[in-house]
């Protein structure tokens, strides 16, 4: 199986890149916010936890995939590149909010306790988020290029599933436990970490017939032998 070398100009890795940080700085605003659903009915009228995730939940699956993409078409070299890339960004937009937070509010702008209620805990957030995300993107990556390196035909998909399964379950313990340890009551931070993990996991199996679609596409865009 052969890849693009480090050198080899790619006409779409920009564009998935540029996406990836895109995602990434999104999921790491939303995750501020932690939601609750349910429960909407008791069974046996036994109570039921809510299902505790954040707002991250929406976009930050997505990088995984996009992640894949880059692994399995790319190598490693531009996994580990774009990972990095959007480590650095993430870290320039944390320091950005933390500047605008600590700078005075001009004169009639009486939002500053709102935008430091939210915005303000965005540097907690990004640091949990990039040790997080370093760690289990590049657990990710290296898994799914290892299990590639010893594929069969027709392995694509448990090189998949299997990179994600160990790349989420580092992710989600280190981002849950650093954002929100001390922060909310340890029931709470035991179900976002089961509910998340689970949540992301899936997310990436039922998305998988779209990513077993998409690598073949860029491999044939990129002119790559499968």
């Amino acid at each position: 199986m052969s890849t693009v070398p480090d050198r080899t100009p790619t006409r779409l890795y920009d564009l998935i890149l540029a996406g990836f940080c895109a995602m990434l700085l999104i999921a790491n605003v939303a995750a501020t916010k932690l939601i609750a659903i349910g429960p909407v009915w008791h069974p046996f009228g036994v109570p039921v936890l809510p299902l505790i995730f954040d707002g991250g939940a929406v976009t930050f699956p997505l990088t995984y995939i996009m992640a894949d993409c880059l692994a399995e078409v790319y190598g490693f070299a531009k996994a580990r590149r774009a990972i990095f890339m959007g480590f650095a960004v993430s870290i320039t937009a944390s320091l950005v909010f933390l500047l605008v937070d600590i700078a005075p509010p001009a004169p009639g702008w009486d939002n500053q306790a709102a935008w430091h209620s939210v915005l303000g805990f965005v540097p907690r957030i990004v640091l949990a988020s990039l040790v997080g995300y370093l760690i289990g993107q590049l657990l990710n990556a290296k898994v799914l290029v290892k299990l590639r390196d010893r594929a069969k035909p027709g392995s694509l998909w448990f090189r998949l599933i299997g990179s994600t399964v160990v790349g989420e379950a580092a992710d989600t313990l280190l981002f849950c436990t650093i954002a929100y340890a001390f922060v909310v009551g340890w029931g709470t931070l035991g179900n976002y970490i089961v509910v998340g993990y689970l949540y992301k996991v899936g997310l990436e199996a039922v998305l998988l017939p779209v990513t077993l679609r998409v690598i073949p596409w860029l491999k044939r865009k990129e002119g790559i032998a499968k």
